[in-house]
């Protein structure tokens, strides 16, 4: 039977309850749907309907997001993520594994498809790169020492930060539209629905924990995280919106990290959010590819 929507589960990793939707069809090849920074797993509820009757989809909250718990120890790393992602391919007997990853989950699946590269089948990765060698070259100005002080300062920062509140849910959706005008609001309205908690006094607040909005300073370095992405060995696609703020690799030069298997798919009239704003070629594009 077709179930209307996803069953709702959870796995342990590192301590951490977290949480993942199921489309069902276990007898179906798997296929992850990761989410990006301050999003949700059910961002991906449109896909997932297009792909559910060929695929075992499952879509994790990604830890301190959604309905997964938050870090004790506002432990956010990039590394982290990929331990919580090499968890759940494993508790869940995945391998080989289709994923396909938007932003922040793009970054986490990509280094893990270099430290796994036979437990992947095929990989696509949606703006996943990380900061352009631009943004990097200025991180670099600061230094890795003032990087870290500015690190501790800024975690102390986000102690403090009061949870943002929205007196009512259309407070929520009008932040939500603000940030990606290209949603219809339809999208909208659905992406609220699940991004938000409703407090005991009856305002809203985002699920996401407010430590996941800093960039830790602890990661690997740019020339390991480039040995990782020249290791990936499945069919890979690099998405990237016209529209958007990221920087593409094949104008910024770092396409030359990824073998001959890795290939970069530019779609018009998109932000970074591609996979909202064209929607119907984003599918397609994954039909073919996949």
């Amino acid at each position: 039977m077709t179930l209307n929507g996803p069953a709702s589960h959870s796995y342990f990793s590192q301590r951490l309850k977290l949480h993942y939707a199921d489309w069902g069809n276990e007898d179906k090849p798997p296929l992850i749907l990761l989410h990006g920074g301050k999003d949700h797993c059910r961002n991906w509820d449109w896909t997932a309907q297009a792909l559910r009757e060929d695929w075992h989809i499952i879509c994790p909250d990604v830890r301190g997001h959604g309905d997964s718990q938050w870090s004790t120890d506002g432990n956010y790393t990039t590394m982290a993520m990929v331990t919580d992602l090499a968890q759940l391919i494993h508790q869940l007997d995945l391998s080989p594994v289709t994923i396909v990853a938007h932003s922040m989950g793009g970054n986490i699946a990509l280094r893990y498809t270099g430290l796994y590269p036979d437990t992947v089948r095929k990989l696509v990765a949606i703006e996943g790169l990380g900061p352009s060698p631009e943004m990097l070259a200025e991180r670099e100005k600061v230094g890795p020492l003032q990087r870290v002080r500015n690190s501790i300062e800024e975690k102390r920062k986000a102690a403090g930060r009061l949870v943002k509140r929205y007196p009512t849910f259309e407070d929520a959706l009008h932040r939500m539209q603000d940030a990606n005008q290209h949603l219809s609001d339809e999208q909208a309205r659905h992406l609220t629905t699940h991004a938000v908690i409703r407090n005991e006094d009856g305002s809203y607040s985002w699920k996401f924990d407010p430590y996941v909005q800093h960039w830790d300073s602890i990661d690997l370095s740019q020339d390991a995280i480039h040995e990782l992405w020249g290791d990936i060995s499945c069919p890979t696609q690099l998405h990237y919106g016209a529209d958007s703020w990221a920087s593409n690799p094949e104008k910024d030069g770092r396409m030359k990290y990824f073998g001959d298997n890795v290939t970069v798919k530019e779609f018009q009239q998109a932000g970074h959010w591609l996979h909202h704003d064209q929607f119907k070629l984003f599918v397609e594009t994954l039909n073919e590819f996949l």
